[in-house]
């Protein structure tokens, strides 16, 4: 199999077969393109879903290009992005045809609240898994747990008291006090 029909086919995969968006892609997408194809390192990985959660367009569709353009360029990022969006195309296009009469079946109805505690589980089990490698690979263990259990305590706050506060500005905030607590030591330790 060819390096474009082996990542078209991958990436459609998991376009195919995952529910719940880009969030609940990422364990998918972890298992494929880390553990069983090793196309980009874990660390690579970490990196990539914060940039590709940071830049415009969906987690997943950034990650299926960054990784297809790594492997085999631009016609490797052109595979493995129409491979992510194609099936979950005509899968939309055949639901929304239907869907309005699907919902009226309480089998469909609940097989629907199902999948939404699987997905809300995929997504804890990605964070988890991430808290997991950059503990690993951390040398500061005690900042970097501080650090992550700040941020999530805040983010469970806004949450739940239902503040309007962009996911987008607590990522800044988080990636400037990152860089306050771990660059800015390395920098006078270098002096």
């Amino acid at each position: 199999m060819s390096t474009l029909s082996e990542l078209f086919f991958t990436f459609a995969k998991v376009g195919a077969f995952t529910f719940g968006g880009g969030y609940a892609m990422i364990p998918i997408l972890d298992s494929e393109c880390v553990e069983k194809k090793q196309w980009i390192t874990s660390d690579e990985f970490m990196e990539l879903t914060v940039i590709a959660e940071s830049t415009p367009g969906p987690i997943a569709i950034n990650c299926a290009t960054y990784t297809g353009y790594k492997r085999a360029g631009i016609p490797g990022a052109i595979a493995a992005t129409v491979g992510m969006v194609l099936p979950s195309f005509f899968i939309i296009l055949i639901i929304s045809a239907f869907f309005e009469r699907l919902l009226n079946y309480p089998v469909v109805e609940n097989a629907f609240k199902g999948i939404r505690i699987g997905v809300a589980l995929l997504i804890v089990r990605a964070g988890i898994k991430m808290v997991k490698r950059e503990l690993k690979g951390s040398t500061h263990k005690t900042v970097s747990i501080a650090f992550a259990a700040v941020f999530f305590a805040v983010a469970l706050v806004i949450n739940i008291l239902g503040i309007s506060f962009s996911t987008i500005y607590l990522m800044i905030i988080a990636g400037m006090v990152g860089f306050c607590l771990f660059a800015l030591p390395k920098g006078r330790d270098e002096k």
